[in-house]
């Protein structure tokens, strides 16, 4: 659609959703194996240009993986941010690197591995959207 002052506006085509949604069908998340495919497929579509089908579709899924992995992972929550934060590292085949290029600096992320200092709301906020998960997964 072309607006008035001659830009595209990207409009939403409601076949092209249903063609995602049939192709996919989601629902909502029960198992590990779920949640594998469902991360799977939202990996793929971070790395690449959305269409806005694809972007509705991609908010879709990342909202079904929260709600599993709060209710999932919530008992880790409760004990440790530091236990949860070293296993999604794990889960998510990432480095200390990568926590180094999303929270800023290398002392950092080695004070909180190491447990000498905790995980403020604006890491916490960082962290979650680093590993698509609710921030409140990273603070006591």
């Amino acid at each position: 659609m072309i607006r008035m002052d001659g830009r595209m506006t990207l409009t939403f085509n409601p076949e092209k959703y249903k063609e995602l949604l049939t192709a996919y069908l989601p629902k909502l998340i029960k198992t590990e194996a779920e949640n594998d495919h469902a991360l799977a497929t939202v990996e793929d579509l971070m790395h690449r240009e959305r269409t806005v089908e694809e972007n509705e579709f991609y908010q879709l899924l990342i909202t079904l993986i929260e709600k599993f992995e709060q209710e999932y992972y919530q008992p880790i929550q409760q004990n440790d941010p530091v236990s949860m934060l070293l296993f999604l590292l794990e889960d998510f085949s990432k480095s200390r690197d990568d926590l180094v290029a999303v929270l800023g600096a290398e002392g950092l992320v080695d004070n909180i591995c190491n447990r000498q200092e905790k995980i403020n709301l604006e890491l916490a906020q960082k962290l979650g959207e680093f590993f698509h998960v609710e921030p409140s997964l990273f603070v006591n």
